[in-house]
């Protein structure tokens, strides 16, 4: 997967296209949300992200190892007494990639307005 282009929000130059700085990997609503909440958050186990966006464990899964492909996330996986416990936080590839992406957001909707 080639890595989509992205704007900085802090340039003056307007873009030609205006979707252009937008990362296809967060048109998911999953993996929106999922970034969303990591981050505001260090880090947060499987459980607690699969109850908070209401999807299937395969599902989380799945959109959780496309991040984690991209470098966008981290895994930590410990024993909680003698239970599995799996975390993830953001990288900050991801923290970067996640900020530009709404940053290109907002630059969108404040050109349609």
């Amino acid at each position: 997967m080639g890595s989509p282009s992205t704007i900085n929000t802090t340039d003056s130059v307007e873009m030609k296209n205006p979707i252009e700085g937008l990362n296809k990997l967060f048109e998911s609503r999953i993996r929106l949300g999922v970034m969303s909440i990591l981050m505001v958050n260090e880090w947060v186990d499987f459980i607690s992200l699969r109850e908070y966006l209401e999807i299937t464990d395969g599902n989380l899964a799945s959109h959780l190892k496309a991040l984690e492909t991209n470098g966008f996330i981290e895994i930590k996986k410990q024993f909680v007494g003698r239970k599995p416990k799996t975390s993830y936080r953001k990288t900050p590839a991801g923290k970067q990639a996640f900020s530009e992406h709404l940053g290109a957001l907002e630059h969108l909707i404040k050109k349609k307005s």
